[in-house]
């Protein structure tokens, strides 16, 4: 049968079950095929917390975003053009989503009287009206998957369980994806199992085939490569490229690398591809708690590497303490806190960004840290090595503020030449540096970066106290003078305020706006997009986007100031909009959304409108 191929120039599908059904497995594979033909890429994966969360309900529903674009795309999408729907759970939980007119692939097989009552349908949505605004493609995924692997030696159960993959082939040919990739990824997935690497391969290719010869799908879909900067790239999740940033910066500064961490959601997986990297000099230790996790990482530190913990949110809480050790020994540290919805346990899946005050001033005393936070998948890997500068360059605990957003999205990324990576290498002290050329200083301070002396134990000479009691200054005795007090306080906070940082960059392309939207970490994708949307209604706005929150760049209060409104989309209440108005009293507008997802363009075009009226 000949069916038409149509181009179009961006799509948004979501592929939606189960946490059994590989809803997350298969929108992966989708992705990396789709990287393979270079397209530009943005993937929101959405899953519970738990394991194994009740079968065919909502709350156990599991889905996998992904928009891909023959041209530069800022966002995952916020209205998916094709639903993948595994059951009737899947069905109700994202029909909402869905723009009229967009597809409905689902798997009849799974509307069971049972399974629609679960999730409070009285009758088949498929055999009443309520989804005439769609285009509904009723497809028997698990008993077509099932008649297609009859021959293999698979049991019926794990026949059912490659419905994934005729869900993958299905879609693959619909949209003309290259898929010898996800072959041979079956081929290793399952490399102990060939019955399985064939019964999977075969589900795959049934779905293609199903694709090729239903009359159900006339039109096949065609999206062109995205033009993009020469060069070669690969699809990475943020968690992914924040862990090369921090072999890179091992590998750059020569040091030895130490990851001590406490397993966390949606942080571990930070662990699991450094323990990948022994190679390179990476030492993981997968500790008993968070506070063993970040003590171990001090210890480290302090024995001349660069020790760095991950977590999120509520081990940051934990680890406050020995943060602030870290501060007073005024040693390098990398805390990485991916954040999620809190507060307590919360929704360790969802994302949020609500650990901005916690990490600004989450201290007892007066224990200032620097705050870095990327913006996108593939700039974690940069935000980990401007991490691990300042914490080298001027000893001092620095917090990565990656969110679960960017932690498990994923993106194009151009490898960069390693050569066009910072230098990061380190003078340790080997020499008494005090003026009798006999005694050491430990706290004797570079003049331009007020960093102390970094000086690995057992260096002959050079030994000297540490702890959490006050230090006296240049000899690191312990201390009660009021007047030294004082002068360390203020010191400690000097060198971090007067830490050079990137001036904030605007984007104003006609130069004439009057509202500027100030965004940081996550938020710069879903901006970035909503102001296109405005700017392509013939109104001029302005962005700009943080990546330093402690020290903030120097050039921000005149930026603020030269617009009449300062609009702050987060997903917290507003925390750094109360930053700014104390620091700069500019009254910005806060705009707040703490559901667990990332904001779309659309609510925030809308709001920049209504901004935009009243200026």
């Amino acid at each position: 049968m000949t069916k038409q191929i149509r181009q179009l120039d961006r799509v948004v599908i979501r592929f939606a079950g189960d946490s059994g059904d590989g809803m997350q497995l298969t929108g992966d594979r989708f992705t990396s095929e789709t990287a393979q033909l270079g397209n530009d890429i943005s993937t929101l994966p959405n899953f519970p917390a738990e394991i194994r969360a009740p079968a065919g309900t909502l709350p156990g529903v599991s889905s996998f975003q992904v928009h891909f674009a023959d041209y530069d795309i800022l966002t995952p999408g916020d209205a998916p053009n094709v639903l993948v729907a595994m059951n009737p759970a899947a069905l109700k939980a994202n029909l909402a989503d869905l723009p009229r007119g967009a597809d409905i692939i689902v798997n009849t097989d799974e509307f069971t009287k049972r399974n629609l009552a679960k999730v409070g349908y009285q009758a088949s949505p498929l055999d009443d009206d309520s989804l005439a605004g769609y285009v509904v493609h009723p497809v028997a995924l698990t008993s077509m998957t099932v008649g297609a692997l009859a021959a293999f030696e698979v049991s019926k159960k794990d026949a059912e369980r490659s419905k994934n993959m005729f869900a993958l082939g299905l879609l693959s040919w619909m949209y003309s994806r290259p898929y010898e990739s996800t072959l041979r990824f079956l081929e290793r997935k399952f490399a102990a199992r060939p019955e399985l690497v064939a019964a999977n391969v075969a589900a795959f290719k049934a779905g293609w085939n199903f694709g090729e010869t239903t009359e159900d799908f006339a039109v096949r879909y065609e999206v062109k490569p995205a033009k993009m900067k020469p060069g070669t790239y690969r699809n990475i999740t943020g968690n992914a490229a924040l862990s090369l940033g921090l072999v890179a910066a091992g590998v750059r500064s020569g040091l030895p690398v130490f990851l001590g961490a406490y397993p966390i959601t949606p942080a571990s997986d930070i662990l699991h591809e450094l323990s990948k990297h022994k190679r390179f000099g990476v030492t993981t230790m997968q500790a008993e708690d968070e506070i063993a996790a970040v003590g171990a990482a001090l210890g480290a530190s302090y024995g001349g590497s660069l020790g760095v913990t991950t977590t999120s949110g509520p081990g940051v809480a934990l680890k406050s303490e020995t943060i602030s050790l870290a501060v007073a020994l005024e040693l390098p540290l990398v805390i990485v806190d991916v954040q999620r919805a809190g507060p307590s346990t919360g929704m360790p899946t969802k994302t949020e960004q609500a650990d901005l005050n916690m990490a600004l001033y989450g201290r007892h005393g007066e224990a200032p840290v620097a705050v870095i936070a990327p913006r996108s998948p593939s700039d974690c890997f940069f935000a980990a090595l401007e991490a691990a500068r300042i914490a080298l360059t001027y000893r001092t605990p620095v917090i990565l503020l990656s969110d679960n957003y960017v932690a498990n999205g994923s993106e194009p990324w151009l490898l960069p030449d390693v050569e066009s990576l910072p230098d990061l290498r380190v003078d340790f002290a080997t020499e008494p540096n005090g003026a009798d050329g006999t005694t050491f200083l430990p706290y004797l301070r570079d003049p331009e970066t007020l960093a102390r002396p970094w000086a690995i134990p057992g260096t002959a000479g050079l030994e000297h106290r540490i702890g959490g009691l006050e230090k006296a200054d240049k000899t690191g005795d312990i201390s009660y003078d009021p007047a030294n007090h004082d002068f360390m306080v203020r010191t400690r906070a000097a060198r971090i305020e007067t830490i050079p940082v990137p001036d904030i960059e605007v984007e104003d392309p006609d130069g004439d706006a009057r509202v500027l939207v100030l965004g940081w970490g996550s938020t710069y994708g879903p901006i970035g997009a909503a102001c296109r949307g405005v700017r392509q209604r013939g109104l001029s706005i302005a962005q700009a986007h943080l990546r330093h929150l402690a020290p903030m760049p120097a050039n921000l209060g005149e930026v603020l100031r030269s617009y009449d409104k300062v609009v702050i989309p987060e997903m917290n209440l507003g925390q750094l909009a109360h930053v700014i108005r104390a620091r700069y009293l500019v009254d910005a507008i806060s705009y707040n959304q703490v559901r667990g997802l990332p904001f779309t363009a659309a609510e925030l075009e809308t709001t920049l409108e209504e901004v935009l009226k009243n200026v």
